[in-house]
C-alpha cells in the first residue's frame, strides 16, 4: 500500500464498516509513528473520523 495512503485507507474502512476495530485504530497509531508527523489530507481524514465517532455513526469495538 502507498505510505502516503495508508492513514485514509484506514480511516476509509472503518467508515466503511462503520466500526473502529482495535486492529484499525492499531494500524493507524503504528503508521503516525512510523511517519512521525501527519499531512492535512491525513489529518481531515482523521477529523472526519472522529466526527462520525462523536455523532454516533462509528462504533469503537473491542472485537472486529
Amino acid at each position: 500500500m502507498n505510505t502516503t495512503r495508508v492513514i485514509r485507507c484506514l480511516v476509509e474502512e472503518a467508515l466503511y464498516i462503520r466500526r473502529l476495530t482495535p486492529d484499525i485504530e492499531n494500524q493507524i497509531n503504528a503508521e503516525l509513528t512510523r511517519l512521525g508527523h501527519i499531512s492535512d489530507v491525513d489529518y481531515e481524514a482523521l477529523e472526519l473520523l472522529m466526527y462520525e465517532m462523536d455523532a454516533g455513526r462509528i462504533q469503537l469495538v473491542s472485537n472486529p
